[in-house]
């Protein structure tokens, strides 16, 4: 499905992911300011978000990449730097796996690579804080507002225990493109996917910024920004 996108500004195109329950224009807001000065902002409202409507979330990842590639495909977009955070990140990740040969770069954050020990125990809290969640129409009423889909279908999804994609997470093989991974010291499980990444993939970029956790680009946005620009002019510089 082609993907309903804004763009804005002008020049190399940089594609922002936004996180589950979000939307391309009510995330990576911060970025898109700076970032619209000098590139092509594209954000696109992934599968399910927004007014991307689609309920089928049987086999989300796959699709979403897929929904991706049209939507470039669309705006005639080859060539383009990814960014993504927590769903976007593993959309962007999955896409970033399947076209390889469509990035100038990739970023991630908010992914975990491996499946922490206390796996169970964590999801179960989870489900327990989404199922009090749905019960709170302050919680509701925007994400109505927000999604012209069923959005509760996404967090259907995440009750299945084996819900995360840890099979794509676990490694960054056969991206060839330079890798940044921004991650906020506050999270341990993705501090460790940090260290594992840049130990087993030389060409990866890592930074942790203290005073976040999983949300590193709303939490700190200056300092994810400012890094963020660091990384795309490295790449301009040596191509």
């Amino acid at each position: 499905m082609i993907l309903h996108t804004e763009v804005y500004g002008e020049g190399e195109p940089i594609v922002l992911l936004h996180t589950g329950l979000q939307t391309g224009n009510t995330d990576f807001v911060k970025q898109r300011e700076v970032l619209q000065e000098s590139m092509k902002v594209i954000v696109p409202d992934l599968r399910g978000h927004g007014k991307s409507v689609n309920n089928d979330f049987g086999n989300y990842f796959e699709d979403a990449a897929d929904d991706l590639k049209e939507t470039l495909d669309h705006l005639q977009i080859n060539q383009l730097h990814l960014v993504g955070c927590s769903l976007g990140g593993l959309v962007g990740l999955r896409f970033a796996k399947k076209y390889p040969d469509r990035l100038r770069s990739l970023t991630l954050s908010g992914i975990t690579s491996d499946k922490p020990d206390n796996w169970k125990e964590m999801h179960s809290q989870d489900v327990q804080f989404q199922r009090e969640l749905l019960e709170n129409s302050e919680f509701t009423k925007p994400l109505d507002q927000q999604h012209d889909s069923d959005w509760k279908q996404f967090i259907y999804m995440a009750r299945d225990e084996d819900w995360y994609p840890f099979d794509l997470t676990s490694d960054l093989d056969h991206i060839r493109a330079p890798i940044l991974y921004m991650v906020g010291e506050g999270n341990k499980a993705e501090v460790a996917t940090a260290a594992k990444y840049q130990r087993v993939h030389p060409h990866v970029h890592v930074c942790v910024i203290p005073f976040a956790s999983h949300l590193v680009h709303e939490q700190k946005p200056e300092r994810y920004t400012e890094v963020l620009l660091d990384f795309l002019s490295e790449i301009q510089v040596k191509s």
